[in-house]
């Protein structure tokens, strides 16, 4: 017999603890959950004892009143508490996972009722040890889950805050023409920041000749902003002095404490950054950064708009877009460190992932490296359209983006996996997928995500596809990364030999491979394709068009 009342956890919580329930009803024992407010939510009977529902939740008020006193998180047996009364019963707090500064909180006290202590039970005092080991694993299990959750939310939030923020860098990177006016350029830069973060006035302000004197003029902006000749040597001077001090930006409100400085009344809060180039050109001003830059203009906005002052993720935008407008000023003296922004941003969510694995460290990057070789030998062959290499080479990238919410114990085993474990290593393409869907412009690689362990025989996961249901893409990246973990060591074997990994292709042509594709690959030059890898692609990085794999493939993603 199961009761339910509503509880305030998410549905798999209840699910979780409705199979327990039933499971250790199994043993003949009740099992019952209350509430933080001492209520009873969930109540198992087995029918084999007779259990007080007030009882129970009183036992569940002191098991949460003691472990408010003990401030620990529930982890071991002794965290079990016991209460002998009429019947001897169980108990344990239930906790989920906040955030990594609240890593617990208490959502209610599951208890397993014994049944009469002066009865002959097998169950009695000292036999009930494996009861105590499974209320441990429950509340163990229900903790690792919620913070699996929130992690997985945690990185689909901050991928769509990252992708916006590349989309801008993107735009700027697209528009550096030298035939571009410089106007132009600038105030495309202004307006689409202030797309992203809302202010009320906006300004560049560049060295300009006026009257035959050097001095900080407005070149672009928007807003409710008037800066004049005076006013704009006092940013300079004061941003210098923020600079020299090693900050990254004048940032100056009352939010927290009095203005550092005085400033006009319609002033509440501004940021202020530099536009830095190597050279100083002409400029009648000197002042240098502690990179050895000199400080050639800068950006000011003012008033903050959804927020009381701007933070240290603002800085890094405004920073990195006036750092795109002075590479612009600069005839793209800088570009070339604008495209590796793009690639490294790509590369940064992947190496998160493999550090995770200490034996899969730049696996994500060989197998995008891969990926795209293969495609490309598709390509020249008429049988891909160029737009998919960069798919192909984005899937590749991301291929194992799902791993952030895999635990970390299964992720990093010394040796084989157990069935359970891999199962739920088998979780991290859905996982995956789940995540890049949020992000409307990466829907395309999605496939390649979701379907590189899939086989052609149906005989893959997460959802046994075969032949033709199995997406191209998801075919090249799955030959790819089967290529780089068989010619990589893991704890439980030593990686093979070009030889013997290509000897595997060969032999699971039809069967794990798509026979086409995997055919294409092996006739294509391997050994060079191994020399680029073990070169740590510094050859092909050598070549502009290679180095602008990333960027590239942004680029279309935005189209």
């Amino acid at each position: 017999m199961l009761t339910i009342s509503t509880i305030n956890i998410e549905p798999s919580q209840l699910h979780e603890l409705k199979k327990f329930g039933s499971m250790v009803n199994k043993y003949g024992v009740n099992f019952a959950v209350c509430d933080t407010g001492g209520n009873i939510i969930v109540f198992c009977d087995s029918e084999n004892i007779k259990s007080s529902t007030e009882q129970l939740a009183d036992l569940g008020r002191q098991a949460l009143n003691q472990y408010n006193k003990n401030g620990k998180s529930c982890k071991t047996t002794e965290d079990v508490q016991h209460f002998y009364n009429t019947n001897h019963v169980l108990a344990i707090v239930l906790e989920s996972y906040i955030s990594e500064y609240k890593p617990h909180e208490a959502i209610g006290t599951a208890l397993i009722d014994l049944g009469d202590i002066s009865a002959e039970s097998e169950y009695g005092k000292d036999g009930n040890s494996h009861f105590d080991e499974m209320l441990v694993l429950l509340a163990d299990n229900l903790l690792t889950k919620s913070k699996a959750r929130e992690q997985i939310e945690m990185v689909s939030t901050e991928l769509a805050k990252v992708y916006e923020e590349l989309v801008l860098l993107h735009k700027i990177s697209t528009n550096m023409r030298i035939t571009e006016a410089e106007s132009n350029f600038l105030q495309m830069a202004c307006d689409n920041l202030t797309e992203i973060v809302y202010v009320e006035g906006i300004a560049i302000l560049l060295e300009k000749s006026v009257n035959n004197e050097q001095q900080f003029v407005i070149a672009a902006g928007s807003g409710l902003i008037d800066i004049d000749a005076q006013t704009s040597e006092i940013l300079y001077n004061r941003l210098t002095d923020e600079i020299n001090s090693g900050k990254e930006a004048l940032l100056d409100s009352e939010v927290d404490a009095p203005f550092k400085y005085n400033w006009p009344e319609y002033i509440n809060n501004l940021i202020v950054v530099p536009l830095c180039g190597k050279d100083k050109g002409e400029s009648n001003f000197t002042s240098r950064t502690q990179n050895d830059n000199y400080i050639i203009g800068f950006m000011v906005a003012i008033n903050r708009i959804g927020k009381q002052d701007f933070d240290s993720t603002d800085v890094k935008l405004f920073n990195s877009v006036a750092s795109g407008c002075a590479v612009f000023i600069e005839n793209r003296r800088l570009f070339k460190d604008i495209n590796e922004l793009f690639f490294g941003s790509l590369k940064a969510l992947t190496r998160s992932i493999d550090a995770k694995d200490n034996y899969t460290h730049g696996h994500s990057e060989r197998v995008a490296f891969i990926s795209r070789w293969i495609a490309e030998k598709l390509f020249e062959k008429n049988q891909l359209e160029e737009e998919q290499l960069h798919r192909v080479y984005l899937a590749g990238l991301l291929h194992d983006i799902g791993k952030i919410g895999i635990d970390e114990a299964v992720l990093k085993k010394n040796g084989r996996l157990s069935e359970e474990e891999f199962s739920r290593i088998k979780m991290h393409p859905t996982i995956g997928a789940g995540i890049l869907r949020e992000i409307k412009q990466m829907r395309d690689i999605v496939p390649g995500v979701l379907c590189h362990h899939e086989r052609v025989d149906g005989k893959g996961y997460p959802d046994g596809l075969s032949g033709d249901k199995l997406p191209l893409i998801g075919k090249i990246v799955g030959l790819a990364d089967s290529f780089d973990a068989m010619t990589s060591k893991r704890t439980y074997r030593d990686a093979m030999s070009v030889e013997q990994a290509l000897a595997e292709i060969e032999k699971g042509l039809g069967t794990q491979f798509d026979e086409k594709i995997g055919r294409i690959f092996l006739d294509s030059d391997i050994y060079r394709l191994w020399e680029i890898i073990k070169d740590g692609f510094g050859e092909v990085y050598q070549n502009s068009t290679s180095a602008e794999y990333g960027t590239t493939a942004v680029g279309m993603l935005i189209k």
